[in-house]
């Protein structure tokens, strides 16, 4: 049986299937598991979620955006969602990581054989404006606000050594900044716009094994590596995560740079009504991503809004901005792929909406 498609496992099977999803994910392979009844093709990750809801007034956000938020819980170990951020081949490049085993990611562990490979793509080397100059010809104020550029992590204070800022999640096998433009944490925001699934009579469907409703998410394909993913993106200097949230969602699955005025009027009243609705904040952190190096590393702030009615965004058309390749809107599922930490931000969603995951 071919290990990357969907399989069924018996109970007596489960308790192995952990270390040899960690172990196949570190070699880059794909892997799935689904219940009966349920879509085939996802990537199921080893980091554990639980969550308690609460409304919370919004620290993040403009005047127009409500938020509630959960509390989330992680496994102790970093290394529980630290395995994408050590996958061996670093993304849009030839350069392979330094293998760093579960026991040895934590900077506390003493490693004097660690000898990570240092890597920038070019194109951050070229000091495009949204990238920090390289340490030593600028200084940088770690954990604060620098300037227009928000240096803090959602995690708490980062160590810094030799000028450097550290992973808070640990090794990763590769130094310098890859392919992200910041030194220390770069800030994301992800917006997940969802609505029910329907049938012709407007009538909710109901997931055959689960007995819930289903929600459906808006998703693109990114062009740069043909993942499905939320269509977020980075949160511009000084600017609120409010603005990123809907600046992004509708530039990546509404393509509103293309359109004509008007229409970009039309669909702003559209897409402002629906992100003035209370939204759900799912998660605001570290994200498990390719893209990480010990000293760069992705945080993001994923908000839920949803169409409980289905007239806002569910009737304007999705078209894929410039990063997309393509957008749709997706059933949300434990089997289907997603990006990154992706499927985490779309569990919490199902749970809060008490829809079919």
């Amino acid at each position: 049986m071919n290990i990357g498609q969907g399989m069924l496992l018996p109970p007596a099977g489960r308790h192995w299937m952990g270390a040899i999803r960690l172990a196949i994910t570190l070699l880059g392979l794909p892997f799935t598991t689904c219940t009966p009844g349920a879509r085939p093709a996802v990537l199921r990750s080893s980091h554990h979620l639980t969550r308690t809801s609460k409304h919370i007034k919004p620290a993040i956000c403009g005047g127009y955006c409500k938020l509630y938020t959960t509390t989330i819980v992680t496994m102790p170990s970093s290394a529980a969602s630290h395995v994408k951020s050590r996958c061996p081949q670093y993304p849009e490049s030839t350069v392979n990581r330094f293998p760093v085993p579960d026991d040895k990611v934590n900077w506390n562990q003493n490693w004097p054989q660690y000898n990570p490979v240092s890597y920038t793509a070019p194109a951050v080397l070229k000091k495009p404006s949204w990238a920090d100059p390289e340490i030593g010809s600028f200084s940088p104020k770690f954990n604060a606000v620098d300037g227009a550029v928000d240096r803090t992590s959602f995690e708490g204070s980062y160590r810094v050594e030799n000028g450097k800022p550290l992973n808070p999640f640990g090794r990763t096998g590769l130094t310098g900044r890859g392919l992200l433009g910041r030194w220390g944490p770069n800030h994301a925001a992800d917006p997940i716009v969802t609505r029910w699934k329907v049938d012709a009579s407007g009538a909710k469907i109901i997931h055959s094994a689960s007995k819930k409703p289903i929600l459906q998410f808006v998703s693109i394909k990114r062009k740069d590596c043909g993942e499905w993913a939320i269509p977020g993106g980075m949160v511009d200097p000084g600017e609120e995560v409010s603005l990123t949230l809907q600046r992004e969602f509708s530039e990546e699955a509404l393509n509103t740079l293309s359109l004509k005025q008007s229409e970009r009027d039309e669909m702003h009243k559209r897409i402002k009504a629906l992100f003035s609705s209370p939204g759900f904040q799912v998660y605001k952190g570290y994200v498990d991503d390719p893209r990480n190096t010990d000293n760069a590393w992705m945080e993001t702030v994923a908000v839920n809004f949803h169409d409980e009615a289905g007239n806002s965004v569910s009737a304007l058309p999705l078209q894929a901005g410039d990063d997309a390749g393509q957008v749709q809107w997706v059933d949300v599922d434990s089997c289907f792929a997603l990006y990154a930490s992706h499927s985490h931000f779309l569990e919490l969603v199902a749970r809060e909406r008490k829809a079919h995951w």
